[in-house]
């Protein structure tokens, strides 16, 4: 749900992450090891893309210092150095996977996907609920019959809800998860996307508020 792109070739990495956007993820980018260590400090990402050669601190010792922190975080591990052994030793390190470059793009958005179904939280491929149903997979919402037509942020908050199994989700737990860390907690961007994924799933109302404790489906 949630990615961090750690990648010293900018242009690369704003590419990755928009594609990665486009297929639903909430992603962040960093262009050094010692800001990758930073935002893995502060947000709970669900996979890392990183890159090997880091530069101020190598890909590498990122990898190391997760593993060493018992990180829940998963890693894809980006490399030019495309030989078994640059493989193993990548593996060695904590990596959950491994990607020479040059990569088609859409292998890197299946492995990212499958390391999210890794991870500590993972989502079944079809969710359902009060004839809501949610394929994960091939990111199509269906409410009776019905084909919703949802953008990538609307798809990431019922996936959440979803997920919650009626339990209240918080609207800063949203943030968390289906943002990236420039999203400004006081734009209201939580209500703004809540109101219009209600009018896209229309009536009854399935979402309801909790008042100051969040939502629930």
């Amino acid at each position: 749900m949630r990615v961090l792109v750690a990648e010293d070739e900018e242009t690369l990495a704003e590419l990755v992450a928009t594609g990665l956007r486009r297929a639903g993820f909430a992603v962040d980018t960093v262009y050094s090891g010692d800001a990758a260590i930073a935002y893995l400090s502060l947000h709970d990402y669900d996979v890392v893309v990183l890159d090997r050669d880091l530069p101020r601190v190598h890909g590498d010792d990122v990898a190391r210092t997760l593993v060493a922190e018992g990180s829940r975080t998963r890693i894809l591990m980006l490399t030019a150095a495309a030989g078994m052994e640059d493989r193993v030793a990548g593996l060695d390190l904590g990596a959950d996977d491994y990607l020479p470059k040059p990569f088609e793009f859409p292998e890197l958005i299946s492995r990212v996907r499958a390391l999210r179904r890794r991870s500590a939280r993972p989502a079944p491929p079809l969710l359902e609920r009060h004839g809501l149903e949610l394929d994960t997979v091939r990111r199509i919402a269906i409410r009776d019959g019905r084909e919703l037509d949802l953008s990538p942020k609307e798809f990431a908050v019922l996936q959440i809800l979803l997920e919650a199994d009626g339990a209240v989700v918080s609207a800063e737990e949203l943030l968390e998860r289906a943002w990236d860390a420039h999203a400004d907690p006081f734009t209201g961007a939580v209500r703004v996307a809540m109101s219009k994924l209600r009018g896209k799933l229309g009536d009854p109302p399935l979402i309801r508020t909790v008042q100051g404790v969040g939502y629930a489906l």
